[in-house]
């Protein structure tokens, strides 16, 4: 059985509990539709080599690229399976996002050195959280080192947690390196609840995983939705930017995207996080305010502008990912195609998920976390990173496995149980109405 069929199986067996007739069934069902449709799609074709990879992506998207019409989420997904972009065992993988190293229920037994909750810091933002519901979704794999090798926290994007979305590309990468010591956040939400409670357990993570790694210094990578939370977390916990040494940032969405925005519109019933992500909600609003549109640390923004088929728009100065420095503590924006020409390897066509393995976010990712500050491209031999589509140590299956997060996000959304009536969004806390403060 395709695994998409097995998730709906499960939203066709809640809906014979939904009351007859109801709205809410029947936008319920055009949910399951959506899925049963992707359920149905068999491959037509498959990669054969990293070699081939930019040229199908291109294949895929280049309808849309072309277009000015904003491309379909669910479109995507369903252009990546037909394409091959799942791995074999996508069944295991979708059955396993809650064991393993995917648990959204971990057991961290070690006490910071010092206390952090209810407040690190007078200035800190209040927990609606209790502190063993935001500890428990901090994985932190048996090879640890705490603080021996630089901790690294990871924080997925919609639809995805910690160990799926990373599991193929940055945790392999950085993993039993001297670079940096991968952690990871499995939100049991998927990234599709409320910003807002997500990004406080980024910022409990920080305190947390520094205050078990001898007090040292961490540093944060988020993938598209996740790089909202960090910038939130560092803007609302005062006390987290003093213990952050960088900030890498792929594929983010500072400023919403008109995607996510279409695709609520879509359901109607929404997931609460696709609805914060429109460019016009409250979050999104309350993130940019009082100096919310320029990074709290040292941050590395790395994004393609040719062709992002989730975040919209995403070129230039306008793009959702680029980053200010009114605060003046280092930017880097490196949008690939600019950087590295679009005539490159590196530099050609490159989509959402895809700068989770292309070779010059992983090439800025190393500078960023061997040097002070962001990544700076003149340390960096761009004439070799370009020259190279895929980050160097991961694989055929790594692409193929990282390229799987839009099917499965996909799915993740037309599944989650927790929905509001677009344009519904939770109301800003209290804290948030107030001026941040200020960068020391």
């Amino acid at each position: 059985m395709h695994p998409l069929t097995t998730l709906l199986t499960l939203v066709l067996t809640a809906l014979t509990s939904a009351a007859p007739q109801s709205p809410s069934l029947h936008r319920r069902q055009a949910a399951a539709s959506e899925l049963s449709s992707l359920a149905a799609l068999t491959p037509t074709a498959s990669p054969t080599a990293l070699a081939h990879i930019p040229t199908t992506l291109f294949s895929i998207f280049a309808p849309a690229s072309a277009s000015s019409t904003p491309p379909s989420f669910l479109g995507s997904a369903a252009a990546l399976i037909e394409n091959g972009f799942a791995p074999s065992n996508l069944a295991n993988v979708i059955s396993g996002l809650s064991v393993g190293a995917n648990s959204p229920v971990n057991v961290n037994l070690r006490q910071p050195a010092m206390q952090i909750y209810p407040k690190k810091e007078k200035d800190d933002a209040p927990y609606s959280l209790s502190e063993a519901e935001m500890r428990a979704q901090i994985h932190i794999p048996s090879g640890f080192t705490y603080g021996k090798v630089q901790p690294i926290i990871m924080v997925p994007g919609t639809g995805a947690i910690g160990g799926e979305n990373f599991e193929s590309n940055f945790i392999t990468l950085f993993q039993n390196s001297n670079i940096a010591d991968p952690v990871w956040i499995n939100p049991p939400t998927f990234q599709l609840g409320d910003a807002q409670k997500e990004s406080e357990v980024v910022a409990y993570a920080i305190n947390y995983i520094s205050g078990i790694s001898g007090q040292k210094n961490v540093s944060v990578l988020g993938w598209s939705q996740g790089n909202s939370q960090i910038r939130w977390a560092t803007k609302y916990w005062p006390s987290t930017r003093k213990i952050v040494s960088d900030h890498i940032s792929i594929s983010a969405d500072y400023r919403g995207t008109v995607i996510f925005e279409g695709l609520a519109a879509l359901l109607v019933e929404s997931p609460i996080s696709l609805i914060q992500q429109s460019p016009s909600s409250a979050f999104t609003s309350t993130l940019l305010s009082n100096g919310g549109d320029s990074a709290y640390v040292p941050t590395t923004s790395l994004y393609s502008a040719f062709f992002d088929e989730v975040v919209e728009p995403q070129q230039g100065t306008a793009a959702s990912a680029y980053v200010l420095d009114a605060h003046k503590v280092g930017v880097l924006n490196a949008e690939v195609q600019s950087v590295c020409g679009i005539g490159s390897a590196a530099g050609t066509f490159n989509t959402h998920e895809s700068m989770l393995y292309n070779s010059l976010s992983y090439a800025l990712a190393v500078d960023a976390l061997t040097h002070p500050g962001p990544a700076d491209l003149s340390r960096v031999d761009l004439n070799k990173v370009c020259s190279v589509f895929v980050a160097p140590g991961l694989s055929l299956t790594d692409v193929v496995e990282t390229e799987a997060t839009i099917p499965i996000a996909a799915a993740a959304i037309l599944v989650y149980p927790q929905r509001v009536i677009f344009p519904s969004e939770p109301t800003i806390s209290p804290y948030a109405m107030a001026s941040p403060a200020p960068v020391a």
